[in-house]
């Protein structure tokens, strides 16, 4: 029972802190800062004072072996690039709007266990796929009279892919089982780092930050929603599983849609309202299903 409760605790901390992206990423939007450089900045300076921590305070050896490369740095490039296709989803549609449909990710996740890891889709799950597919039909409407940008929905269903692909691979790829959480952590940073030092060609079209301000702004991205979420994650997923894991995620889009309404006078309408409670419904639908199997 302490396995679980802490799993789910866990679990529901890598949630509310992944949704505060937006919080720390539009203001440095409204500074002009581009999306590779604002992640670069947050992969970077996580890198940093993750790596202080583990050496200097956890003692945890780094080293890893040959076998071990490759699925970490799989691992790595999967995470960022949902980083990367979120963050340039917040450009065409309310970032509120957009942490709500990523939600989709734990419906991927078990669709994606039953296609290939043998779990069996029940009338649930089907069930919970139609709720959040309505729900997502619901948000297509964003501001008063303003449609939703389609090209912007798709960029969060990839990231919504991208980032359902690192949970099952924490969960499911063999030699990364036996890797420390804390670990594991540091380097799928590292790893998805190398996305933005190509994106900005090896950072010669990195932007420079000039106010201490826009400095508080990346750190904040680089501590609550990298650091923090990484680490819980990873320990939800090791002792819960992929899917209840991924269907905690439902603190994710409630801190994003709390904190646009809050801070950047984004819009609560009845129809986003009812979008937003069909997709949760869906999504605690696969996941009362799973705890009482266990």
């Amino acid at each position: 029972m302490k396995r679980q409760a802490k799993g789910i605790l866990n679990g529901a901390i890598a949630a509310a802190s992944y949704g505060t992206n937006p919080l720390f990423a539009l203001p440095l939007y409204s500074k002009g800062i581009g999306v590779n450089s604002v992640l670069f900045y947050r992969y970077f300076i996580a890198l940093i004072i993750y790596f202080i921590w583990l050496k200097f305070h956890k003692r945890i050896s780094l080293k890893i072996s040959v076998k071990e490369f490759t699925p970490l740095l799989i691992l790595g490039l999967f995470f960022s690039l949902s980083s990367l296709t979120l963050f340039d989803a917040f450009n065409y549609i309310e970032a509120g709007i957009a942490c709500t449909i990523l939600f989709i990710y734990p419906v991927i996740v078990a669709v994606i266990m039953t296609l290939f890891f043998k779990e069996k889709i029940t009338k649930t799950v089907i069930f919970a796929i139609i709720l959040t597919s309505i729900g997502i039909a619901l948000l297509y409407k964003g501001k008063p009279g303003a449609d939703l940008n389609l090209h912007g929905v798709a960029v969060v269903l990839l990231s919504a892919l991208l980032y359902a692909l690192y949970i099952v691979g924490v969960k499911k790829i063999k030699i990364i089982r036996h890797i420390e959480s804390a670990k594991l952590s540091f380097y799928v940073m590292l790893f998805g780092l190398l996305v933005y030092i190509f994106n900005l060609k090896f950072c010669t079209e990195l932007q420079v930050l000039n106010t201490p301000i826009l400095w508080l702004f990346v750190i904040g991205l680089a501590i609550f929603p990298t650091i923090i979420s990484l680490e819980t994650i990873t320990v939800s997923i090791k002792l819960i599983g992929s899917t209840n894991t991924a269907i905690l995620g439902a603190l994710e889009p409630l801190t994003a849609i709390f904190f646009g309404i809050l801070f950047f006078n984004e819009h609560l309408t009845l129809r986003i309202s009812i979008g937003v409670i069909l997709i949760l419904f869906g999504v605690f639908l696969i996941i009362s299903k799973k705890m009482k199997h266990a």
